[in-house]
């Protein structure tokens, strides 16, 4: 993956990044820019993220933002094809808008909050990629990046929505590694730690390395850039979370006894 630094602005690399109305994918945009590519930016809030890209001074051809409801395929995919047809195809493509809400299984509305997250962090990530794969392949480059959660690698009490679909982004993702192996379009799964971003900061509990979303960008452009396929940021939350799969399943249990739940719907701000 190169970045053109030199001649038209149309001539610099693309990419394409969902959620870049706040957080996580807004703060990889602005590395992106940094890094001299020109940016097609997606978020529901389009209005919120329009005067964002207009507060860093960028035109149409720098930037373009489009509307879209990642959790609606046909909103997301519409979305993707406008880029196709207005900015051309990405080199990379970052999935990046995600829900994060706490659940008990026990009160049935919470099983409403499951089937949206699903929508949103899973199906969403697949429509996400769908415009661009055939493209990408024929053009014989491309990324596509997953972002998941440390979350996926091991349950927590209260989490069972969250955790299970960034389990599902990790699964999807190696499937689609595998689709695409010799295509010459990578498939790069990251699982971000805690960051200090609109979904964790009214969390009730302890968040161990906590990352700036700026910190973040620049440890995830870095990994995006060499192809890796499989990284979490930071990486001492990576080793956090072996740690707990190796653990026995009593004595985790034991360990995150009474331990404080994420907020579930109306306790807290909880969409990116």
């Amino acid at each position: 993956m190169t970045v053109a630094r030199s001649g038209s602005v149309a001539d610099r690399p693309l990419v394409f990044i969902t959620g870049a109305s706040s957080g996580i994918g807004q703060a990889l945009a602005l590395r992106y820019a940094q890094a001299g590519y020109r940016l097609a930016l997606v978020a529901r809030r389009s209005e919120v993220l329009q005067a964002w890209v207009n507060a860093q001074g960028w035109d149409d051809q720098r930037c373009r933002v489009y509307l879209a409801d990642v959790a609606e395929t046909d909103s997301i995919v519409a979305a993707g094809q406008r880029c196709l047809a207005e900015q051309g195809v990405p080199d990379v493509v970052i999935a990046s808008a995600g829900l994060s809400i706490g659940m008990d299984t026990a009160e049935r509305e919470d099983l409403d909050v499951m089937a949206r997250t699903f929508a949103l962090n899973n199906t969403g990530l697949a429509a996400t990629f769908h415009p661009f794969v055939k493209a990408m392949v024929a053009r014989g480059t491309g990324r596509l990046v997953g972002i998941a959660s440390v979350a996926a690698i091991r349950g927590l009490p209260g989490h069972g929505a969250y955790c299970a679909s960034k389990a599902a982004v990790v699964a999807y993702c190696e499937s689609l590694r595998g689709e695409l192996r010799r295509s010459g379009v990578d498939v790069v799964t990251l699982l971000p730690g805690y960051v200090d971003t609109p979904l964790t900061q009214q969390n009730r509990y302890a968040m161990p390395f906590l990352l700036s979303p700026a910190a973040f960008a620049d440890r995830a452009f870095a990994t995006i850039r060499a192809g890796t396929s499989y990284r979490v940021i930071p990486w001492q939350m990576g080793v956090v979370a072996k740690l707990l799969r190796l653990m026995p399943n009593p004595l985790y249990d034991r360990l995150l006894t009474g331990r404080a739940r994420k907020h579930r719907e109306g306790e807290g701000r909880s969409t990116g």
